[in-house]
């Protein structure tokens, strides 16, 4: 129920998005949103979730450079949220959206503080996954010691295996099936019929330089600027990347902010959760409909 976009970014990388039609709207009256992944996933993370929503709303699910369907850089410097940032930018203009709620998991929740930043007219609210202005160093050091840094496996079974070793104490109640599914997001079969990480290894460079190339310095001037917006955070209760304590803070520098916090999951839901589905669609009528 998508259409394939490709644009071009402002250094010249053919990039990719999703576009789901509304369903319920015809031409170009629907609300958009526009969904960011983490910084090791991909457009298909919100394929659940945009069916469901595009019932009411336009959808823009994205490839950031240097995963799934967009081109690799052969800079990886370039791999860093400021530029990703102005990739989103471009595809908006590109499509001629001047206003868009963003829906961000990790990485894509730092890119939409940073986007309401910078043009807080073309944010009309944000829903944020699992992230905030403090990113506990645990979690961070959890993810820089695996980013680009996996053995191929050799079979699907074994890329499971690997996904679970990694995320195991942050899903504990998944399914077999759920696993799988979670890992066919992961990766993209190679022509010879293995599985292989649909992003570029490079990713990881700029952040094992250093960290503020993943996690921008003083991230709470970013999230001040959100405070107009209507904003529901999303939080796994047994997250090792948003901690307790920054939810605190966040909730009192904006006391509108919705809040949902979801047991039995770490960083980060899949917002494929029954809980989530609901939470933000409730959220994303009242924005549209107050």
């Amino acid at each position: 129920m998508y259409r394939d976009y490709y644009y071009d970014s402002a250094d010249g990388l053919r990039l990719y998005a999703r576009d789901y039609p509304c369903i319920g709207l015809s031409g170009d009256s629907a609300p958009t949103l526009l969904c960011m992944h983490g910084l090791s996933r991909n457009s298909k993370d919100f394929a659940g979730l945009a069916d469901m929503l595009s019932h009411h709303y336009r959808v823009i699910s994205v490839d950031q450079r240097g995963r799934g369907r967009s081109a690799y850089d052969s800079n990886p410097d370039n791999y860093q949220p400021a530029m990703y940032c102005q990739d989103m930018f471009t595809l908006l203009d590109s499509l001629g959206i001047d206003e868009v709620s963003a829906i961000g998991t990790s990485m894509g929740g730092l890119m939409s503080f940073i986007m309401t930043t910078l043009a807080p007219e073309r944010i009309k609210s944000l829903v944020i996954n699992d992230i905030g202005p403090e990113v506990d160093p645990v979690g961070l050091a959890r993810i820089q010691g695996y980013v680009g840094k996996l053995a191929p496996p050799e079979s699907w079974q074994e890329a499971v295996a690997q996904v679970q070793s990694i995320n195991g104490p942050a899903f504990p109640d998944f399914s077999d099936a759920e696993w799988m599914s979670f890992t066919r997001n992961l990766y993209v079969e190679s022509t010879e019929g293995k599985p292989q990480l649909d992003y570029d290894a490079n990713i990881s460079k700029p952040m094992d330089v250093s960290q503020s190339a993943a996690v921008p310095p003083d991230l709470w001037q970013f999230f001040d600027a959100t405070l107009p917006k209507p904003m529901l955070l999303v939080h796994g209760a047994l997250s090792d990347i948003l901690a307790d304590e920054c939810v605190a803070r966040m909730q009192a520098r904006h006391p509108s902010m919705q809040y949902l916090r979801l047991e039995n999951r770490g960083h980060a839901p899949t917002l494929d959760e029954p809980e989530s589905r609901l939470a933000i669609a409730n959220f994303l009528e009242d924005v549209y409909n107050d």
